[in-house]
């Protein structure tokens, strides 16, 4: 990957494909399915969301100088996918499928937006600030997504 917003982006297509064969099992019922395909959708999501809070976010701020400005909101919005991710779980755990159904509804609007606000505004803004410190963050990225991967977790 040559930029920060292609790895990143891409890294949503397989959290996306990932969050797809969930609700597909649970449609179909097929509840230890998705649960299966829930724990790994979910490890990848909150990898994602760390690499991003833990590396990105931070190199960024240090090198902007912004800290309340576009990743306070990202970081905002992954709290609230964490908290859905989180009743998600629990309700395929009960095997509540009209729970788990509206609440991931809930999940992919706000998930929906939230990517398209990285995507277009964000990493952009990451690869502009960030083009001298671009290919260590790539290794670094990389190497948090394919962690989630080779521990099972990768979508």
């Amino acid at each position: 990957m040559n930029s920060i917003r292609e790895l990143l982006a891409n890294d949503h297509r397989h959290c996306d494909d990932g969050f797809a064969e969930v609700e597909q099992a649970v449609r179909k019922g097929e509840w230890d399915k998705a649960e299966a395909a829930f724990l790994r959708f979910r490890d990848a999501v909150l990898r994602h969301l760390d690499i991003e809070e833990n590396v990105l976010f931070p190199a960024f701020e240090d090198r902007t100088g912004m800290r309340m400005g576009p990743t306070q909101v990202m970081r905002n919005e992954h709290a609230q996918m964490r908290d859905l991710l989180t009743l998600t779980g629990v309700a395929l755990t009960q095997r509540d499928a009209d729970e788990y159904l509206g609440n991931a509804e809930t999940l992919l609007i706000l998930t929906q937006q939230h990517n398209m606000k990285e995507e277009n505004i964000l990493y952009p803004m990451c690869d502009q600030h960030l083009s001298a410190d671009r290919d260590g963050l790539l290794t670094i990225l990389s190497a948090g997504i394919a962690s989630t991967a080779s521990a099972g977790g990768g979508v």
